[in-house]
């Protein structure tokens, strides 16, 4: 017994860790994208890309990580039917908006960084102009999409069977009839399946871009390069790790998603390292961001001396 204790405990310990650094983190990045508001800098278009995506990474945490560490510690009825049904439900969306705001990140990022014909030029600033109404609409189909959720979520009190909870300690869901069941997870896979297919394209298209681009310029000397190009590859050489990074937490996390449903009693261990892969992305993304921004000293030397001036918004083309 005193070992089985030991064991939550220590899962629950890691929960907490990855969650509250998580939270901290993406706070951070949060912050970091919204100081040009209080600066005389620019506005980015990407701005509003970027704190989706940090929101989002948030509410995963929240909805995820936080109950789940409260529950790791033995309390596993502390939420009611309708606390139930709102947390996972929050949860499948800021998923949802996780994933396809780094496939429009990723997209961004990649008719940003091809040469400046013509064609490119323009498709550049109608993708600028349309970001606003790309977030509003992975949000509004996430919202909806999702909506199955609510009907077959329940409280952990109405089920004491591992296999009834999933991967969901705290709560308990039904099993749907077979159509509804195939109908849903079609939807659903075709909606991941596009942000995937469109993760694949960005990142292969920025790689081919960055290797020309190395080839044209590996004979001349690195000072006469504009910081433009230098501040462009590093910016895709971010997102590039950042999508590989999701990609590797994704699969791994609907692989272990995937055994855990076929499986009658799904073991503690299984269903503990799935909440900690399927917490990994929210949580490690905004560190990747963080060390490669180089508005990081900006931003405390700013936030010291606490200068306010109206920004301005840029077209980034």
């Amino acid at each position: 017994m005193d070992a089985w204790v030991s064991i939550n405990l220590n899962w629950g310990m890691m929960f907490l860790m990855q969650t509250t650094a998580g939270i901290l983190a993406n706070s951070f990045l949060f912050h970091l994208y919204n100081f040009p508001l209080s600066t005389a800098q620019v506005v980015r278009p990407t701005n509003l890309i970027l704190n989706q995506l940090v929101i989002s990474n948030n509410l995963v945490l929240f909805s995820k990580g936080i109950p789940q560490t409260v529950a790791t510690f033995g309390l596993t009825s502390f939420l009611g039917e309708t606390g139930c049904k709102f947390i996972i439900y929050l949860h499948r969306v800021a998923r949802g908006v996780s994933l396809s705001t780094t496939s429009l990140l990723s997209g961004f990022q990649a008719i940003k960084l091809h040469p400046d014909t013509s064609a490119w030029l323009s498709l550049r600033i109608t993708s600028s102009k349309c970001i606003g109404i790309c977030c509003f609409l992975c949000w509004s189909l996430q919202l909806l999409l999702n909506l199955h959720v609510t009907m077959i979520t329940g409280s952990s009190k109405n089920s004491k069977n591992l296999s009834a909870k999933g991967i969901y300690r705290y709560c308990s869901s039904t099993r749907l009839d077979k159509l509804t069941f195939l109908l849903t997870g079609v939807i659903l896979s075709l909606s991941d399946i596009l942000c995937l297919v469109i993760m694949a394209w960005a990142s292969g298209s920025m790689v081919v871009v960055l290797h020309k681009h190395k080839h044209r310029v590996q004979h001349i000397h690195s000072h006469s390069l504009s910081p433009r190009a230098s501040h462009e590859d590093r910016a895709t050489r971010t997102i590039l790790i950042l999508v590989t990074m999701f990609l590797s937490f994704y699969s791994l996390a609907s692989l272990l998603s995937l055994w855990i449903t076929q499986t009658v009693n799904p073991s503690h261990w299984l269903l503990n390292t799935s909440v900690l892969v399927t917490l990994g992305f929210p949580a490690l993304s905004p560190f990747v961001f963080s060390f490669n921004n180089i508005r990081v000293p900006q931003f405390f030397t700013v936030f010291c001396t606490k200068k306010a001036n109206r920004p301005t918004m840029v077209s980034e083309i």
